[in-house]
């Protein structure tokens, strides 16, 4: 055990599979542990390399060894997959994880380990998004079944407590589906209290980091992306350039090259999709104000929309308005108008939009309702 290099553990809910390799790279250690045996084993084991599968639960054990004086590395599964050897089983998925780690190009792609703290933050932001999902699907149930006695509303979340008064005081609905109605009216009115709770969380959370309120200064993102970004990028310096962070977004276009021949398409929709959805929408909004001749964007935006579709600028927008968060989040700098508005492009220093603070807050709000 003194000669370990690198252990890669295959993680689940209480079987652990563990492979390991010396500086020979030869296997010394393949063994499987419960549970309640993992922290003993490795509190034991002088302080080593151990790669885990970046997956469910997978923080907290990164966290755990980590305290223990490990240096824990967490991978893709995508960056994993083609280290499995033919049959699928644990000790396949430890070895590949062990033989994965080894690879120099590997260090690009490690996923950082965020604290408990980060944790609970993302934690907040998928309740959230949950709790829009429940109320997306309860308002479709509602407007269905209304529309099978007659009875249609227009589109939008605010027509939806008027079209429910509409059926509680219409005769040719039967006493039963009035009575459902009702149910399902008092689910979603619960369901948009406890969202505003949870909103307000959110808000809470972001007026106390000093680094989300400093991405919100940027045009077209508002304090729910601005808190997206500070706890899902727990290491921002972990990509080389600003071009890096807006491809791991997936707003860069997929190339497909051969012969010399250089072929690109749509975004790759890599990275996190909930980031880049955000991004997008505030672009959208951005875009709009632009259109309709309020603020005063840059002109590159203004002939970007002349020549091209709307939502093809709001992808290009995004990326630029990603590289410039970026900026920021690695600099420490707080987002400049007047530098802006001096200073063209190029390279890791981004340059960026300007609008009015009307705009801006039409943008934060559009993106919020888009989230």
């Amino acid at each position: 055990m003194d000669n370990l290099k690198r252990i890669g553990m295959d993680t689940s809910k209480s079987v652990f599979q563990l492979h390991g390799v010396d500086e020979a790279e030869q296997p010394i250690l393949r063994r499987k542990l419960r549970r309640r045996q993992v922290v003993d084993f490795f509190r034991k084991l002088p302080a080593t390399q151990v790669g885990i599968e970046a997956c469910g639960g997978s923080q907290y054990w990164a966290r755990e060894l980590a305290a223990l004086g490990h240096d824990v590395k967490l991978l893709p599964a995508q960056h994993v997959k083609p280290y499995v050897r033919r049959n699928k089983n644990d000790a396949a998925d430890a070895e590949a994880i062990c033989e994965a780690m080894s690879r120099p190009r590997m260090q690009e792609r490690f996923v950082p380990v965020k604290s408990a703290e980060q944790q609970a933050g993302l934690m907040l932001a998928g309740v959230r998004g949950q709790l829009i999902a429940r109320r997306t699907q309860l308002s479709n149930m509602i407007r269905g079944h209304a529309a099978e006695f007659g009875l249609v509303a227009a589109k939008g979340l605010d027509k939806l407590e008027p079209l429910l008064a509409r059926i509680a005081t219409d005769e040719t609905v039967p006493e039963l589906a009035r009575e459902l109605f009702a149910e399902l009216g008092e689910e979603y009115a619960w369901l948009g209290s406890k969202l505003r709770q949870v909103e307000a969380r959110l808000l809470a959370w972001h007026r106390g980091n000093e680094l989300s309120v400093r991405l919100a200064e940027i045009p077209s993102i508002g304090p729910i992306c601005a808190a997206g970004l500070v706890m899902k990028v727990a290491n921002p310096h972990a990509f080389r350039c600003a071009r890096d962070f807006a491809a791991w977004l997936g707003l860069t276009p997929k190339d497909h090259s051969t012969a010399g021949k250089h072929r690109t398409s749509a975004i790759t929709r890599a990275g996190d999709e909930d980031l880049r959805r955000l991004l997008v929408a505030g672009a959208t909004a951005v875009i709009q104000q632009a259109s309709k001749s309020r603020g005063k964007p840059m002109p590159w935006l203004i002939a970007l929309i002349k020549r091209k579709p709307k939502k093809l600028a709001a992808v290009a927008l995004a990326n630029k308005v990603a590289r410039i968060a970026w900026r920021l989040m690695v600099s420490g700098e707080r987002y400049d108008r007047t530098h802006a508005l001096t200073t063209r492009s190029s390279g890791a220093q981004e340059a960026s939009l300007t609008l009015s603070a009307r705009a801006r807050r039409a943008a934060s709000h559009v993106a919020a309702r888009a989230a």
